[in-house]
């Protein structure tokens, strides 16, 4: 249900792109944003692993450092039918952990030292079956997908913005429109564009954990790591240094949560656990 939830609201988004490319900038100018956006995310894209881990300065880690985490990665990596990604560690008190890499064979996970503190081994497996998850449902390239369409709806904005300014026609067939709708698109089209992306994280979230709890074998290890995590960032919240990342975690690493939530990358802690456990029972513990 949610990967078909998911390819719905990536047609939404594709459809929504043409529309506001058609009222902004003409065919031409929508295919011009496209581009645009998609040759700056496919950098993001492809180099991903190594931008985020270094913004994080996590550290590699080998077997003999870490050998309780390695046997848990590699025990579900097996599971999953993966190669084993790449460990790595964040020398960080607040317990978090995120998955990067373009593909299974190019992929790591990453843990703070105080998720290490914080899971028993249970819980730690739930968190790394959900790590894998998005790597093997590859939900990277899903989220980079809707952030290029999503960008090029927001390049789109800016530039009727500036032709508007310099008083150019947007428009392939030379008519004028009307300005008043015209400003209220350019206002509107990257805040919509935005929900939908959004929404499309929020997804994501949810086929991760259920497939990972799949992974993993019983639910109730995830769900009880996230009530944890939810508990602990609040009470220690993470310095991130780009708000854009903040989607990668399998908790939102972002101190006093979202305003609204349309505008939130994860879904409500409660409603995943509640998930979680109506599993119990429907896969193999």
């Amino acid at each position: 249900m949610n990967y078909f939830k998911t390819a719905v609201l990536l047609a939404v988004l594709t459809a929504f792109l043409l529309f506001v490319g058609g009222a902004l900038g003409g065919r031409q100018g929508a295919v011009m944003a496209l581009v645009l956006a998609g040759v700056m995310n496919f950098g993001t894209y492809w180099f991903s692993d190594k931008i985020v881990l270094a913004m994080y300065r996590a550290k590699p880690v080998e077997e003999g450092d870490a050998p309780g985490l390695f046997a848990v990665v590699r025990d579900l990596a097996m599971k999953a039918n993966m190669p084993m990604p790449k460990v790595y560690m964040m020398e960080n008190e607040t317990p978090n952990a995120f998955a990067t890499g373009r593909n299974p064979s190019h992929a790591a996970v990453a843990v703070t030292t105080g998720i290490m503190k914080l899971l028993n081994k249970e819980e730690l497996q739930g968190v790394m079956a959900h790590e894998l998850s998005h790597i093997r449902n590859r939900d990277i390239l899903i989220g980079t997908i809707a952030a290029t369409i999503a960008g090029a709806i927001g390049y789109l904005s800016h530039f009727a913005y500036y032709a508007a300014m310099f008083g150019g026609s947007r428009r392939d067939d030379g008519e004028g429109g009307n300005p008043i709708a015209g400003i209220v698109m350019m206002i509107v089209a990257p805040i919509a564009a935005m929900v939908i992306q959004m929404a499309i994280s929020r997804s994501r979230e949810y086929g991760a954990d259920h497939s990972g709890a799949e992974i993993s074998g019983n639910p109730l290890y995830l769900a009880n790591a996230l009530r944890k995590l939810e508990h602990y960032n609040k009470r220690i919240p993470m310095h991130v240094p780009s708000e854009a990342t903040a989607h990668m975690f399998i908790v939102s690493p972002l101190s006093g949560g979202s305003l609204l939530k349309l505008f939130s990358t994860h879904p409500p802690i409660e409603e995943r656990v509640k998930r979680l456990e109506a599993m119990v029972g429907k896969v193999g513990l």
